[in-house]
């Protein structure tokens, strides 16, 4: 296990407690919420890999990373499936087979994984890169798609739970778009190790841009896993 700072534990827990809340909230809600909720709550599921016993397992750690993405990609889902319901107000399909398709391809992206060579280092980074971007580009589709929403339901209560979710979604565009910069430079925490051991040097712009990137990628991530929270306790609160 990883040295925790503040920085770790505080939105790891604050994450944990979103994922309850949305969890508990889907449960008692429309289907509607279910995709949505679950996207939140596999967010924890891949921030939790800091705290894991596991977290030097290369196969494991990829396969962190591959939920992050998926992550992303249920919570996408969820938003154009309820910009379809606030045009149509029709919402077809059962909770079930959201949790299982959700499943079986975080399954199918185990055995992927097991069924090839163990992951290097180099081919992790890739992984993780590869996650970032997802999120990065997903988060502007997401903010597009809450304006749209926001069109269809402005004047309602609902309303400004969707104003919540577009500040959660600025905040995860700026905690991972923090770390994609990092890596796209090679300025993340394994390639600075690599350089440092080869002896490279770096200017002092650069190093300050590193230590400013690093900081915003914390705050950012901190102020993301709150502000996940807070939405849900309101709308737990509107719609129960």
């Amino acid at each position: 296990m990883a040295n925790l700072t503040f920085f770790d534990i505080v939105p790891l827990a604050v994450w944990l407690l979103a994922s309850i809340v949305s969890l508990y909230f889907s449960i008692g809600n429309a289907r509607i919420w279910t995709s949505i909720s679950t996207g939140f709550f596999l967010i924890f599921v891949n921030q939790a890999y800091l705290v894991a016993p596991w977290v030097n397992t290369p196969r494991l750690a990829a396969l962190h990373s591959i939920v992050g993405t998926v992550a992303v990609m249920v919570l996408t889902h969820g938003f154009q499936e309820y910009y379809v319901f606030s045009r149509t107000l029709e919402a077809t399909g059962r909770k079930s087979v959201i949790f299982i398709m959700t499943a079986a391809v975080i399954l199918a992206s185990a055995g992927f994984l097991v069924a090839n060579p163990t992951p290097s280092p180099a081919v992790l980074r890739h992984i993780r890169l590869i996650e970032n971007s997802n999120w990065v580009f997903l988060s502007l589709i997401n903010l597009d798609m809450i304006r749209k929403i926001l069109i269809q339901v402005k004047g309602t209560d609902i309303a400004r739970g969707f104003i919540a979710f577009s500040f959660v979604f600025v905040s995860i565009f700026i905690w991972r778009g923090s770390e994609l910069y990092l890596q796209v430079y090679g300025w993340d925490t394994q390639w600075l190790s690599a350089l440092a051991t080869h002896g490279a040097q770096m200017s002092s712009a650069d190093l300050a841009r590193i230590a400013f990137s690093l900081e915003v990628h914390r705050v950012a991530e901190l102020t993301s896993s709150i502000s996940v929270a807070a939405t849900f306790l309101y709308l737990f609160k509107l719609l129960r």
